[in-house]
């Protein structure tokens, strides 16, 4: 069985909640590979670590093999997306509270230039301010966007998501956390469980430190936003995402 085979049959495991059999089909695949192709290796213990923690257990093991191997990809010579899989270790690190390594990658991922984004992607924007949700809107158009959701519910941004998902697509979510319906927290949560690979920027006035944005990162998030936010730090989210993205396809 090849890799891509075993990798769509132990999502569907993780999307049934069997979470064993999944994290088990992952770590084998990322323990074959792990002398031979790097950055699946990676991604696919980052995929048994998402398993593990479903399950409530400990991913710490599976999270440091994959920031690792990120790592030492980033060193290859002769390999695309340096930056990306330096960004993904420096998530890695960050989720281990290796806050040194995780700057260290973040550092050296700054300094190489980004790439233009995929504007024929998808933006979901879930955020019940009218006024932050135009500011995403404008700044996404300018970076060339072109189909943009808006929704202002966590329960309409989840059928969203779900309705792209059916078409196939692989939406950029921005997500707010403090929303009237059902907590940011929560619609990261079943986004996840929808589809393990989406990237989720969370947008927040609470503190890293907090034990809800803690858990939430941990769970698979792709970045985090604190309020009041620039748009610098919206580009620098953006640039993690979709440096994630390209990774995963």
């Amino acid at each position: 069985m090849d890799s891509k085979t075993t990798c769509e049959i132990a999502l569907t495991h993780l999307k049934n909640n069997q979470f064993i059999t999944a994290h088990n089909l992952f770590l084998t695949q990322a323990e074959s590979l792990r002398k031979t192709e790097l950055l699946k290796s990676a991604l696919f213990f980052m995929l048994a670590a998402k398993c593990k923690s479903k399950h409530g257990k400990e991913s710490k093991d599976e999270i440091k093999q994959a920031g690792d191997l990120f790592l030492k990809y980033s060193k290859s010579k002769n390999v695309s997306n340096v930056r990306g899989a330096l960004l993904c270790a420096s998530k890695c690190f960050l989720i281990l509270g290796e806050f040194d390594k995780a700057k260290e990658a973040y550092q050296h991922a700054k300094s190489i230039v980004s790439t233009t984004p995929e504007s024929t992607r998808p933006v979901v924007i879930i955020d019940d301010s009218k006024a932050i949700a135009l500011k995403l809107q404008s700044y996404v158009e300018k970076l060339g966007y072109k189909e943009i959701l808006v929704y202002e519910t966590g329960k309409s941004g989840l059928r969203g998501c779900q309705t792209l998902f059916s078409e196939n697509k692989k939406p950029l979510v921005l997500l707010d956390m403090g929303l009237p319906d059902v907590d940011g927290d929560v619609v990261a949560s079943k986004l996840l469980k929808e589809n393990a690979t989406v990237q989720i920027i969370v947008i927040t006035a609470d503190e890293k430190t907090t034990k809800r944005v803690n858990k939430t990162i941990s769970s698979g998030v792709t970045a985090f936003i604190q309020k009041p936010f620039t748009l610098d730090e919206l580009k620098k989210a953006i640039d993690i995402a979709e440096s994630e993205y390209s990774l995963l396809q």
